[in-house]
């Protein structure tokens, strides 16, 4: 007979035990956290300040900023404080709210990049009807199909994860309250249902990736057949990091989603947490903006209005 608990709140066990490689990680995850903030400020702000960037792919940009700030406020801000105060005690309603977040996040994020790769798509290789697929309708319909998918998957997980009864320990080795390490305190084998739901959502991701991969693959076609080798290469050099960043964004959560749960936790199980939770909004910035001329000069501009206006 399983010994059901009724838990008020978890505790989660960060990187170490040991108050000294605790703030050490904290002070790592504080400078990669204002890196990503300042990156995704900024883009935020030029893009909105700098009329030249009205474009759609300069408008999902934005959103994919926004996105990309809540996904990493979601989880590092509360480990930064549960490490700096010694004290990794959460709530049931913040576990639930953390959780929800997180999925809604994640989920969007995925979504985002695949309506980016079809305005790349529209963009390259049907250039002459672009503003007419991509108008403002679109682009806005666009987003709000983005942050619905997102509502739904976050909806479903923590409803799934939550309905399940939790044995023994409330003790989560992990910095924030993931799916995957709720379920390693599940009774029994009631976390099925929760499996039912990952293996769907993973699914719908799996087919954003191969919608991401036809984008490209016809992408590609058409770059391969321009004349200017400078053309070419500036194509490629936006398109592979892209493509990086979903490959490594997708593969890394939905392998930490569908392996099964162990006992204890791995350096690879913190590894994989990193990786999809905390580098892609500290990496997208650098693709998607920071590399692009145009982003830079607005940038300039935004920072020489910003001494004018102080000065």
């Amino acid at each position: 007979m399983a010994n059901f608990t009724t838990i008020s709140s978890f505790l989660l066990m960060g990187f170490s035990g040991k108050p000294e490689l605790e703030i050490l990680h904290a002070s790592l995850f504080l400078v990669l956290y204002l890196v990503a903030l300042t990156g995704n400020i900024l883009i935020i702000t030029a893009t909105s300040k700098d009329h030249s960037l009205s474009s759609p792919m300069y408008f999902f940009l934005k959103h994919l900023s926004f996105l990309d700030l809540c996904y990493i406020s979601v989880t590092v801000p509360r480990f930064l404080y549960n490490s700096f105060m010694h004290n990794g005690n959460i709530s049931l309603w913040e576990c639930i709210l953390q959780c929800f977040a997180y999925t809604l996040c994640g989920s969007a994020e995925m979504a985002m990049l695949t309506v980016m790769s079809y305005d790349r798509y529209v963009a390259i290789c049907l250039p002459l009807r672009y503003e007419i697929i991509m108008d403002v309708t679109t682009c806005v319909h666009g987003v709000l199909a983005v942050w619905i998918s997102g509502v739904i998957s976050g909806v479903m997980h923590t409803a799934a994860t939550f309905s399940i009864h939790f044995c023994g320990t409330n003790i989560i080795h992990q910095f924030f309250c993931g799916v995957p390490q709720l379920l390693k305190l599940s009774c029994s084998n009631e976390y099925i249902s929760e499996l039912g739901v990952t293996g769907f959502l993973s699914l719908v991701a799996f087919l954003c990736f191969i919608s991401i991969g036809l984008s490209y693959t016809c992408i590609f076609s058409t770059v391969l057949r321009i004349p200017s080798a400078e053309s070419r290469a500036k194509a490629f050099s936006t398109c592979l990091p892209h493509l990086s960043v979903v490959t490594l964004f997708l593969s890394t959560s939905v392998f930490e989603f569908l392996k099964p749960p162990s006992d204890s936790p791995t350096a690879l199980d913190f590894l994989l947490t990193i990786l999809y939770a905390v580098v892609p909004p500290i990496l997208n910035p650098v693709i998607y903006s920071l590399r692009n001329k145009a982003m830079k000069t607005a940038l300039k501009n935004v920072f020489k209005r910003s001494v004018h206006l102080f000065s």
